[in-house]
Formats: C-alpha cells, structure tokens, sequence
C-alpha cells in the first residue's frame, strides 16, 4: 500500500511538461532501487525482531534475515510473474518463505510459522505507524499552508 502510494506521488510528480523520456525512465528506475532497498532493510529488520522473540537471540542473526527477505522478496517476485495462477503463485510463495525461515534459523516448520505471523503483525503495525506518522505530518503541513507559511 505504501509502495503504490510512493510509486502515485512520483508519477505525478514526473509528468511535468518538457522532460525527456530517458530522464524519466531514470528517474522511475532509481526509484524503484531505491524503494526495493528500502523495503528489503524494514523487511530485515521485522525478521530480526520477530526470531528473536521466536528462536532466541543466538539463533537469530540479522544477516539471516536479510537473507530471507532478499531471496524471498526476489523468489515471490518470480513466482508472480511466471505463474499465470496467482493463488499458486500466492502459496508457493508463503512455502519459499516458511522455508527460508526454518533452514535458516534453524527451526521447525511450527517456530518458522510462528516467526511468519510475528513478522507479519510487526509489519502491519510498523505501516500502520508510518501512514499515522504521515498523516499528522500532512495535517501539519495543510494547517502551515491555511495560515499562509
């Protein structure tokens, strides 16, 4: 959700009249490794949080869930795309993830299960934080603009 609402606000702010199409095809394509980076380093560090809580802080090791993210974020991304299924491609993924957790942090599929929903509910609670975050500061910057700052 956040990602397509970045993706909006960089659209918008592209379309301006005289710009190549080369720059903003730069433009787009920085953007989008910008944000993949992004997002694999909170995806990183909701992992971390999530098996330490789950296996232990001597089995969970940041470097295995940057690992995790990076191949599961670049797995599920093929698997949406080459299969025409997404419900296959859905289930697949949610397997290639559960599976990078178990080897990885050396667990069964129960602990990789219960890192998945932990990490799951650290996320939706790290977005719900950003989009209060950024509605307070688009609240604040309104009010600048009504009082004419």
């Amino acid at each position: 959700m956040l990602t397509q609402l970045l993706q909006l606000i960089l659209y918008a702010s592209l379309l301006r009249a005289g710009e190549s199409r080369l720059e903003w095809v730069l433009r787009n394509l920085a953007f989008g490794i910008v944000l993949f980076l992004v997002e694999l380093l909170v995806l990183a560090v909701v992992l971390y949080i999530a098996s330490r809580v789950v296996v232990g802080k001597k089995r969970a090791l940041f470097s295995d869930a940057f690992i995790i993210a990076l191949l599961g974020t670049i797995l599920s991304g093929v698997f949406m795309v080459f299969i025409p299924y997404s419900l296959l491609a859905l289930l697949l993924s949610i397997f290639v993830w559960l599976l990078l957790i178990k080897r990885l942090y050396e667990t069964g599929w129960l602990g990789a299960i219960a890192v998945g929903i932990l990490a799951l509910i650290v996320f939706v609670v790290v977005l719900v934080l950003i989009a209060f975050l950024f509605g307070i500061l688009y609240l604040v910057f309104e009010c600048l603009l009504s009082i004419g700052l």
